[in-house]
């Protein structure tokens, strides 16, 4: 008896230790997170305000005929530039100039520096063009290493100024050593906006807002943000050196945690290892109970349930709390994808209209009719809760006024196709511009007019949806292109990404639009994410 007391007090404090245990390290692995969560956003943070200042430096510099050094030291002093920025050695402005004119920038720059400018390395007639640095505030003596040097000479300086060009956004280099350094081969990046001017109708590139970035300074300031203690940390560039990392910060031991995420910066993505040191015995706790669990069975006992409780409690905390983030951050990212594409779509509208129009009552009754059939596709959208939508249902609500008029005839037929939220938009407001302009001037203007609308499913997954017109007043093969002409062909076909065919024939108009029929894999994995949060 005495034995098996023994053996059952001792497996009880075993038990006990076990439990413990596993609790401490799921409070570890849950502190790891959080500490990596928290430098993440820092960095995010760091790179959403950099972008915001870069805009607004672009936006100045796009606005005036020359971008001079008062102007520019007035802008970076007005931005206030202070501890959040650490990490950027400040904002600066490069001019793209023809290799030519290097003589002229030199004169130029160097009257409003006061000092001597030679652009380096020295220009060769054959480059595409040269972009030195023509001014970076704040003015130290280590920012004056940089000023004249041609960053368009630099491979990776140049893939990242021809990136942000095409994208018009800011975008980050691959890793290098900054000029700043001087000897010092500490690693860092820059950040590019590009500057656009008009010209002879059309737009050329004037120069770029940039802000070069020493990697350590920027993750130390990362780290002092998020308040995180006792981390080792190391930055990553996924596409230049997925295994190497760009800079470490702090030693977690030989026996640690790790955990990862992945951030953007300037459509650049990095990532993020964070490390905490790793207790290599028993946690204090778990000595007090097997030095005391003989003495103390019972007790031992009733602790260990409640630990092990509360280990499930805060493992289900943590999966709700990761369920939770997915979901936000997926409605976050959709919501802004369409109010981007919606804004879009309205801005060209109203552009078109604009030209198209004689006065504000005629473009007033033009936008507002467009925007309606965009707000009908819409509604569509929500009661499907934006997931596909069938074609009949977004051609059946544009048409919907002219189907009770018994002077005319309006048909539709086809096989069910469901269509993507952004194709539904586009071919309703296509239907729409067609649906007026028959009522205006086609087949539904006159009695005894008709119109067919059928569509069917190619075998290459494409949707071709027709409108043919009959009946109507006879139409003019040389016709002007209007606003409707204009969206149909140019905004709706972009959007769609396939042609238009719109043809005016004598007996009415013609119009096939190709609609792209796409999975379905995106729309059934939001709504299983959207099931288990309401779970």
């Amino acid at each position: 008896m005495p034995i098996a007391i023994f053996l059952a007090i001792l497996s009880i404090t075993g038990l006990s230790v076990f439990a413990i245990e596993k609790g401490e390290d799921r409070r570890e692995h849950a502190a790891l997170e959080e500490a990596t969560q928290l430098v993440a956003s820092a960095l995010d943070r760091r790179g959403h305000t950099n972008a915001s200042y870069l805009r607004a430096g672009a936006a100045l510099a796009g606005s005036v005929e020359t971008v001079d050094l008062p102007l520019f030291r007035r802008f970076v002093y007005e931005l206030r530039l202070d501890a959040d920025f650490r990490g950027s050695d400040g904002i600066g402005w490069a001019e793209a100039i023809a290799p030519e004119k290097a003589r002229d920038f030199e004169r130029r720059i160097g009257d409003q520096l006061s000092r001597s400018v030679l652009v380096n390395p020295r220009p060769e007639q054959a480059a595409e063009m040269l972009v030195p640095v023509t001014f970076l505030e704040p003015d130290t003596e280590r920012n004056r290493r940089a000023l004249a040097y041609d960053m368009y000479s630099e491979p990776r300086r140049r893939a990242a100024m021809r990136e942000a060009v095409q994208s018009v956004t800011p975008v980050a280099s691959a890793p290098i050593v900054l000029l700043q350094e001087g000897e010092g081969d500490a690693p860092g990046f820059l950040v590019y906006m590009p500057v656009f001017e008009d010209f002879d109708g059309g737009r050329r590139l004037k120069g770029f807002i940039y802000s070069p970035f020493n990697a350590r300074d920027l993750l130390l300031s990362a780290i002092e943000l998020s308040g995180a203690k006792r981390i080792a940390v190391s930055l990553y560039d996924i596409q230049a050196q997925p295994n190497d990392p760009l800079v470490s910060i702090g030693n977690a031991g030989s026996t640690s945690l790790l955990q990862s995420a992945d951030v953007e910066i300037a459509s650049r993505m990095f990532r993020l290892e964070v490390r905490a040191p790793h207790r290599p015995a028993l946690s204090p706790l778990s000595m007090a109970t097997l030095l005391f669990g003989l003495a103390v069975a019972s007790l031992l006992m009733l602790l260990a349930r409640l630990l092990t409780q509360q280990a499930l409690e805060d493992e289900a905390s943590l999966d709700r709390f990761a369920q939770q983030v997915s979901i936000r951050d997926s409605l976050t990212r959709e919501l802004n994808h369409r109010v981007k594409n919606t804004l879009a779509n309205v801005l060209s509208i109203i552009s078109l209209t604009r030209r198209r129009t004689r006065d504000i009552d005629e473009f007033a009754d033009g936008l507002e009719g467009r925007i309606r059939a965009i707000s009908a596709t819409h509604a569509l959208l929500t009661n499907s809760e934006w997931g596909t939508t069938p074609i009949s249902a977004v051609v059946e609500v544009e048409v919907a006024p002219y189907i009770g008029d018994e002077s005319n005839a309006v048909s539709m037929s086809g096989p069910h196709v469901e269509l993507a939220p952004n194709d539904a938009l586009s071919l309703g407001l296509a239907i729409h511009e067609l649906s007026t302009n028959a009522a205006k001037f086609g087949a539904l203007s006159v009695a005894g007019g008709s119109v067919k609308i059928s569509w069917d499913l190619t075998d290459d997954g494409l949707a071709v949806v027709e409108w043919v017109e009959d009946g109507g007043p006879s139409v003019s093969s040389i016709r002007k292109p209007g606003f409707g002409t204009d969206l149909i062909e140019k905004i709706v076909a972009h959007e769609l990404r396939h042609p238009v065919d719109l043809s005016f024939n004598e007996t009415g108009v013609r119009c096939t639009l190709r609609v792209p029929v796409r999975q379905r894999g995106e729309f059934q994995l939001r709504a299983e994410q959207l099931a288990r949060g309401e779970g």
